[in-house]
């Protein structure tokens, strides 16, 4: 979701994402501290003293092991850290090795701020189901699709939390494709709920059935040429950026239609969610080494996604009361 009010946004929103397309796709190959040579001299001597089956190896801790670090990838670990304390003594720039900045663990946990603000996220879904649950009619034709929304949600931000505690490709995949699903699920529920798809009648339905295939299609496809074909950064982000920029400019043109309409202050949220989510997704573009040795621009998007996503729920909710209530009307 993305927006400022009205229709200035939507001629500045695909212009910001797609900035934060080409910045990501520059970044995935930017690893200038795997060539350094004296990180090379340091990993090989650490493996060398540590790690050969003649060495006695250095213990590791039980939760690092628990998390699957073993003796090269502590030695990777540690020569990160020697490197950079040597290159900030000498007034060089802090430079990232894999593609990460040199994070400091927290109980074997590679990016800990990430981790947790994936954990806010994850509650925030968690506690958006427990409102649709409670709060929102049995009844109400949206109800299904809202729900499945918290579901695929928790989903995503579960997986999340996963791969920056530990980066391997199996995490990473995970991640971006319940990243996927859940950017293209909030494509394919926009339109139902803005179009009316949910009301129940033949032609409608016939729609509805026709784009649920055809996103259903298109996830299939996502995941098919990702892992099939080609592991892709730069297209995985334009297509998230892509359907993104679908819904965020329905959303947008709904909040504008309805508050001109109804002039209800609650039919400018998601505006507000758009704007604040496109906001929080340019902290991509001003990446910086970690404060605190784990805070980074990343982590921060994930931090600012929390807020929107609690309104978010709040908006569906009052939204369906606001629906509701206009079909009582119309019934008497």
């Amino acid at each position: 979701m993305a927006s400022h009010r009205g229709r200035p946004l939507i001629r500045v929103l695909p212009l910001a994402l797609l900035l934060v397309v080409f910045f990501l796709a520059a970044s995935v190959t930017a690893s200038p501290g795997d060539r350094l040579p004296e990180f090379k001299q340091c990993l090989e001597l650490c493996q060398r003293e540590n790690c050969g089956p003649s060495q006695p190896h250095t213990p590791i801790p039980f939760l690092h092991r628990l998390l699957l670090w073993d003796c090269a990838s502590e030695c990777d670990y540690t020569c990160q850290h020697i490197i950079t304390a040597r290159r900030i003594d000498a007034g060089k720039p802090i430079v990232q090795f894999h593609g990460k900045w040199p994070f400091y663990r927290f109980l074997g946990m590679q990016e800990p701020f990430s981790v947790i603000f994936s954990l806010g996220n994850l509650w925030a879904h968690w506690n958006g189901l427990t409102q649709i649950s409670d709060r929102m009619p049995a009844s109400y034709s949206m109800r299904p699709f809202y729900i499945w929304l918290s579901r695929v949600g928790i989903a995503s931000w579960i997986f999340s939390a996963i791969f920056h505690t530990r980066d391997f490709q199996l995490t990473e995949e995970l991640d971006y494709f319940a990243a996927g699903a859940s950017v293209l699920y909030g494509m394919y529920y926009t339109p139902v709920r803005i179009f009316r798809l949910d009301r129940p009648t033949p032609r409608r339905r016939s729609v509805l059935r026709a784009w649920t295939l055809l996103c259903g299609f298109l996830y299939i496809c996502h995941v098919a040429y990702l892992k099939g074909v080609r592991w892709d950064y730069t297209y995985n982000m334009a297509a998230n950026v892509a359907a993104g920029v679908i819904q965020n400019l329905l959303w947008s043109w709904f909040s504008y239609d309805k508050y001109r309409k109804s002039r209800r202050t609650w039919a400018i949220w998601p505006g507000l969610v758009v704007a604040w989510v496109t906001f929080a997704m340019s902290m991509e573009l001003f990446d910086f080494p970690p404060w605190l040795g784990s805070i980074d621009a990343h982590s921060l998007w994930h931090l600012m996604t929390i807020g929107p996503t609690i309104l978010w729920y709040k908006f569906l909710i009052k939204d369906a009361h606001d629906d509701i209530a206009g079909s009582e009307r119309l019934k008497s």
